[in-house]
């Protein structure tokens, strides 16, 4: 077993690996997005409302397509990843587009070595608390960086999801975090027919562990949802409901597959 402390360099070498793919996938539909089309789902534009000179950051952006989909609806946007590849990307498209996001390339628990000011919302989504091993310092970041009675937004899969197995046949997981999942996979979820290898190391984070990193560094929940379908097709033996809603062959709307968290950052 690999070194925990060795889960920065494995994830971005993972990371940098898929982003060359990602990049060129169907998923992500370049070409849309540059023909001026968001990338942006219906879920967390409910939730963003009128964005428009709002100084936002945003967590984990993979190679920028929401930063600059954000950036579009006129906030001003810094976006923050762990992997060079994809802040590179992020970087030529922002150029490319003539948008004037920031982007910044590290792990966020280090953020405060690269980046200073406070944040009218603070916004992550997709896939992104299972990478970090920490959600009560993970809250500590977002705190930190959230102005008073700024806003903070999370979309993100919901952790039932992740108790299964890859084909959704049974129970694999844990629901609570006991240890560093490690995990090695061929392909990617944007691109399955991906001739790539990659080792990877997460963690499953229970509601609990989301709400408490919140509430315990000043962060009040103001809204929490729940809701039966993906808005990506990312998961093995889907259905399509309608265009953005996907549910699991067999388990239909018996579980939760995505969950909204919105969030305000309060007094000391």
């Amino acid at each position: 077993m690999k070194a925990k402390a060795d889960y920065i360099k494995i994830n971005r070498d993972s990371w940098n690996q898929r982003t060359e793919f990602h990049v060129k996938s169907d998923f992500y539909d370049m070409e849309g997005f540059l023909n001026g089309e968001t990338s942006l789902k219906t879920i967390e534009l409910d939730l963003l409302g009128d964005i428009k000179n709002k100084k936002i950051l945003h967590l984990q952006c993979h190679f920028g397509q929401d930063s600059l989909s954000l950036a579009r609806m006129g906030a001003k946007v810094t976006g923050v990843d762990l992997s060079n590849k994809a802040i590179e990307k992020a970087q030529e498209l922002n150029e490319e587009l003539g948008l004037d996001a920031t982007f910044i390339c590290c792990d966020i628990f280090e953020l405060p070595d690269y980046l200073e000011g406070e944040f009218d919302l603070i916004y992550t989504s997709y896939g992104v608390i299972g990478w970090l091993p920490d959600l009560n310092k993970w809250g500590e970041i977002i705190s930190h960086y959230l102005k008073p009675k700024g806003k903070f937004i999370l979309v993100e899969f919901h952790p039932a999801v992740w108790m299964f197995d890859d084909d959704f046949t049974h129970i694999k997981y844990s629901y609570f975090k006991e240890k560093p999942i490690i995990e090695k996979e061929e392909g990617t979820y944007a691109d399955k027919e991906a001739n790539i290898e990659l080792e990877y190391i997460c963690w499953n984070h229970s509601l609990e562990e989301v709400f408490s990193g919140l509430l315990e560094n000043n962060i009040q929940i103001q809204q929490f949802k729940e809701f039966d379908y993906s808005p990506y097709d990312c998961f093995n033996k889907t259905i399509k409901l309608e265009k953005d809603r996907y549910q699991i062959q067999g388990l239909q709307n018996k579980i939760p597959m995505t969950y909204t968290v919105v969030g305000m950052k309060i007094n000391n």
